[in-house]
C-alpha cells in the first residue's frame, strides 16, 4: 500500500511556499527537510517536527509541543525535534523565524 504524501505535499507547497532553499528528501519511510542543504526538520506520521536546541527549545515547550519519538527494540527514543505548533505553521512571518532558529541549531550541531 502506498504511503499518503498529502501532508508532505501541503507543507512543501503551502507552508514553505515563499521560503527559498527548502527542499525535502524521502528517508526512512518519511521525509527529511533541508534549508540550503542543512537538515532542520522532518515529517513523520503526518506531523512536522523542527530541530531544537538551546536557542529554541523553550519556544516549543511554551507552545505545548511534543518531541518526536519512536520505539526501537522496545525502548522509546526521543530526538531533538519538536512538533511545530499549528499557529506557527499557519503564520508566514513566524515560520521564517522558527526555521532560521532550527537551521542555526542544526549548523551548530554539525560543528560539535
Amino acid at each position: 500500500m502506498a504511503k499518503d504524501n498529502s501532508f508532505h505535499d501541503y507543507v512543501m507547497s503551502e507552508v514553505f511556499r515563499d521560503i527559498p532553499g527548502v527542499t525535502s528528501r524521502h528517508m526512512f519511510g518519511d521525509w527529511g527537510l533541508y534549508k540550503d542543504g542543512i537538515f532542520f526538520a522532518l515529517i513523520a506520521d503526518g506531523r512536522l517536527y523542527f530541530k531544537v536546541g538551546e536557542n529554541n527549545k523553550t519556544d516549543f515547550e511554551k507552545a505545548g509541543s511534543e518531541p518526536f519519538e519512536y520505539t526501537a527494540k522496545g525502548k522509546k527514543i526521543k530526538l531533538n525535534y519538536y512538533e511545530l505548533p499549528a499557529e506557527v505553521m499557519e503564520d508566514p512571518d513566524q515560520i521564517v523565524s522558527w526555521i532560521e532558529k532550527s537551521v542555526t541549531v542544526a549548523k551548530n550541531a554539525k560543528k560539535a
